[in-house]
């Protein structure tokens, strides 16, 4: 409400008058002056403890009025906390209308009573809001915000809010240790926002957490958690160091420790950062009996303000750690400028630089070592006491250095890195350096140290890896003087220590397998009179008796009247190179062996395959009759596969026509399709019909060829009545080509070869007319692999209705407009009725 001041009416007796601006729509009770008769209403809250049972106990019994009493005098205790909290409260606000209206302490409390009476609002809540609109602080502002966003739906709760972080404030602010603290912050303001504990941890300089006062938690489990030491990632952690804080809805779904864990496993979590000016001394974390849903940004202010509170506390706070233990003492700015003069690198001593509202803008340069140099190339007078940001505006740009020196001040946790870009103007042109920087935090001080990375020592580390890597050493020899030098990885290369002797190169063949002494003369011979480079391959033989395979290259160096000064060469170990050479020598050899097997193995399988299938068989010489085959092999030998055929006169004048598809390829399938082949032309001169036949070469797949799988189609053909009897096996039907159209016949049952030991075949009869075509063929004239058997086959019969003059003719076409894409061979039997 807005509060404004006015002179004093007549007949009020002079008296300073503080009027509301609000309307009241009828008069209130008048109030006590001290305006307290509601104020234990106004702040009460729930017991922290359960009721004991006293079920079936007698409330005339001595336990029993022990009872009541132990109840009423908790009920006074906590109205008596409330009252005073109010009391507190109200007394602050007559400290403000003194000040403002100019008049008594009782004057005051009058123009207090009157106000609220008006206003019909309690005297504390009168008072709260008088001193939100004279403080203006945070709590203020987010007091302000909470009402904005509740008083339209619940004037009551919204200002149950104010007074309840007021009171919070006031209690925070009276109290004299941090578990006051979180006694005063649980009961004023979080239990009513449904939390049932809170923790106030204490930052060390180290990283550390301490447990510096709780509320809600047992203090068994309070002990427990005394102390975190650095580096134990918990939820406080987490709060910590992000700088927004960590809002968690299940504390369980996290896998984190935290204090309260068994009790509240799956309740909701809050840890917020406590910190002032830019520093962070501890966590508010806060605990929730349920999961915790998203909160309302004016709860997550309301929050955020209670933590700041806590870090006016913690700003004063000393953790003991052990009894009688005297707290560490942390260095000042002084004794910090002191260890950085004994420092070998540069180094500046940094201190918080703070606006007028305590928040934390910059940085000043309190001190720069004697090894400091400027990367723009300032003196050191220019730079010390200067702003860190005025003197080094990009370290706000990418490479973060002021925020990663802003977030040490803030947790006290150092930050090193390697490699870090620095960036620095000069005259308006930024130059950048690399450097490994080191940042920590001393007391209320900062400590910044950095290392500009030399470039002749990164290239010489860099070359140094390189030689181990590559295991290559290093020599220079002086000519004149005799002096040798080798780095160490030649010594490791010879086997050496490095107190040794170096070899001279005169010696080397010494050092050499007697083999290799024609090529190391001649290297030499190139080397030290033709003064041209040279290079050598040789093997060492060290004094461990290790031999090792080397590459040695080498360079005269000449004075200007072309007189040899010295010579500087390397010794490459290539021991694994050429083993690895030998061996892929060797498996050469052996894949040529291998790939020269293979093709002899296919040329006799395409052999075999074509001695018993050839690609045409003369014509049967059988009357009124035409028989054509074709055979068309794998256009891959590696695929020579098990597709036969064969079309034969029996002794009884019937006409055996069939073909049949092994599964597989290679010798293995070839092999097979001769023994069914030959066992199907052996099996029908016994004048069964063509599933009898089937069956019994069911039984030779399955026992008599190692069991492999085939499938078939079989069929006998009576030239005197034109009649066609026949079976399958798990073949695709013949096709019937009649009067310009083609169809195949009507499916009958059977399984493959060599599936099962015993098996029946349906067979099934035709009779046939003059001009008929039958067509009996293998999967290799059809089949796709990006089409079904059902579009192929009707690719098939389109190309069959078009039947040419003579039934080679049409064999021909048949294999000429395959689609086929599978590599496969492929076998066709035809009949054409005379």
């Amino acid at each position: 409400m807005s509060m404004s001041e006015h002179p004093s009416e007549p007949g009020q007796g002079g008296e300073p008058k503080l009027e509301s601006a609000a309307d009241p729509a009828s008069s209130s009770p008048s109030v006590d002056p001290d305006g307290l008769s509601s104020t234990a209403d106004a702040l009460s809250v729930t017991p922290d403890g359960p009721h004991a049972d006293l079920s079936g106990v007698s409330p005339a019994s001595p336990v029993g009025r022990l009872a009541a009493t132990v109840e009423r005098l908790s009920r006074e205790v906590r109205a008596a906390q409330a009252e005073a909290e109010g009391r507190a409260l109200i007394e602050l606000a007559k400290g403000i209308l003194v000040e403002r209206l100019k008049c008594g302490p009782a004057q005051a409390a009058r123009q207090l009573a009157e106000l609220a009476e008006q206003a019909q609002v309690t005297p504390l809540e009168l008072a709260v809001d008088v001193i939100n609109q004279a403080a203006r602080d945070r709590m203020s502002e987010v007091t302000d915000a909470f009402l904005a966003a509740t008083r339209a739906a619940d004037e009551a709760e919204a200002e149950s809010a104010a007074i309840r972080l007021r009171a919070a404030e006031s209690g925070v602010l009276a109290a004299d240790d941090t578990q006051a603290v979180a006694d005063a912050l649980l009961e004023q303001a979080l239990r009513p926002l449904g939390a049932v504990a809170v923790a106030i941890w204490a930052a060390g300089a180290d990283g550390s957490l301490t447990l510096a006062g709780s509320a809600g938690f047992s203090p068994a489990e309070a002990a427990r958690w005394r102390y975190v030491p650095p580096d134990v990632v918990t939820v406080a952690r987490r709060g910590l160091t992000e700088r927004e804080g960590q809002w968690i809805t299940a504390l369980r779904e996290t896998g984190l420790p935290s204090i309260g864990l068994h009790h509240h496993p799956d309740g909701g979590r809050a840890a917020l950062p406590a910190g002032t000016g830019g520093r962070i001394h501890g966590v508010l974390e806060i605990a929730w009996p349920t999961p915790l849903g998203p909160q309302p940004p004016q709860i997550v202010r309301q929050v955020e303000a209670l933590a700041e509170l806590c870090a006016h506390t913690l700003e004063t706070y000393t953790s003991l750690h052990g009894g009688g233990q005297e707290p560490r003492v942390l260095p000042d700015a002084a004794e910090l400028m002191d260890l950085a003069d004994g420092l070998h690198d540069p180094a500046l001593v940094l201190v918080p630089h703070l606006d007028g509202a305590g928040h934390l803008v910059d940085f000043r340069i309190q001190h720069v070592n004697s090894r400091f140099l400027d990367p723009a190339g300032r003196p050191r007078a220019v730079v010390n006491g200067a702003l860190l940001l005025a003197a080094y505006p990009m370290a706000a740009g990418d490479s973060e250095l002021f925020q990663r020196i802003e977030r040490v001040y803030a947790t006290g946790e150092p930050f090193r890195t390697h490699r870090m870009n620095l960036t620095a103007l000069v005259d308006q042109v930024p130059l950048s350096a690399v450097a490994d920087i080191s940042i920590s935090r001393h007391g209320s001080a900062v400590l910044l140290i950095w290392r500009i990375e030399d470039e002749t020592a990164r290239l010489a580390s860099l070359l140094q890896h390189a030689q181990r890597l590559g295991r290559i050493g290093g020599f220079e020899e002086n000519v004149l003087t005799g002096e040798i030098t080798w780095n160490g990885q030649l010594f490791d290369l010879y086997g050496r220590p490095q107190s040794s002797t170096p070899v001279p190169l005169e010696e080397l063949p010494a050092h050499a397998h007697p083999d290799d002494g024609v090529s190391i003369r001649r290297f030499l011979r190139t080397l030290l009179h033709q003064r041209r480079p040279a290079a050598a391959a040789f093997r060492l033989q060290r004094p461990d008796g290790v031999t090792r395979h080397i590459r040695i290259v080498a360079e005269p160096v000449l004075d200007t009247d072309d007189r040899l000064l010295r010579i500087r060469g390397a010794c490459q170990d290539i021991s694994a190179q050429h083993w690895t050479e030998v061996a892929l020598a060797a498996t050469r050899d052996q894949l040529a062996h291998t790939e020269q097997q293979a093709t002899e193995r296919n040329r006799l399988t395409l052999q075999l395959q074509h001695a018993i299938m050839p690609p045409t068989q003369a014509p049967l010489q059988v009357p009124g009759l035409q028989v054509a085959v074709r055979y068309r092999p794998a256009e891959t030998e590696q695929l020579v596969g098990g597709d036969w055929y064969d079309a034969v006169v029996l002794p009884s004048r019937l006409v055996l026509l069939c073909v049949g598809d092994v599964a597989g390829h290679g010798i293995e399938a070839a092999t097979s399709m001769v023994v069914l082949r030959n066992a199907l032309r052996g099996l029908a001169v016994t004048g069964a019909g063509p599933g009898q036949l089937l069956s019994w070469l069911n039984i030779v797949a399955h026992h008599l060829t190692g069991a492999v799988t085939a499938t078939a189609v079989c069929g006998l053909y009576d030239p005197v009545r034109r009649t066609l009897r026949w079976a399958r096996a798990g073949h695709l039907p013949p096709v019937l080509v009649r009067d310009a159209e083609a169809a195949p016949l009507p499916l009958v049952k059977g399984m493959l070869l060599g599936a099962v030991p015993e098996a029946v075949y349906e067979e099934t009869e035709i009779q046939l007319a003059a001009e008929d075509t039958l067509l009996m063929y293998t999967d290799g004239l059809i089949e796709r692999r990006d089409r079904s058997v059902e579009e192929s086959l009707t690719h098939l019969l389109t190309t069959a209705r078009t039947a040419p003059s003579t039934l080679d003719q049409q064999l021909d076409r048949l294999l000429t407009y395959s689609k086929s894409d599978t590599d496969d061979d492929t076998c066709i039997v035809g009949i054409r009725v005379g």
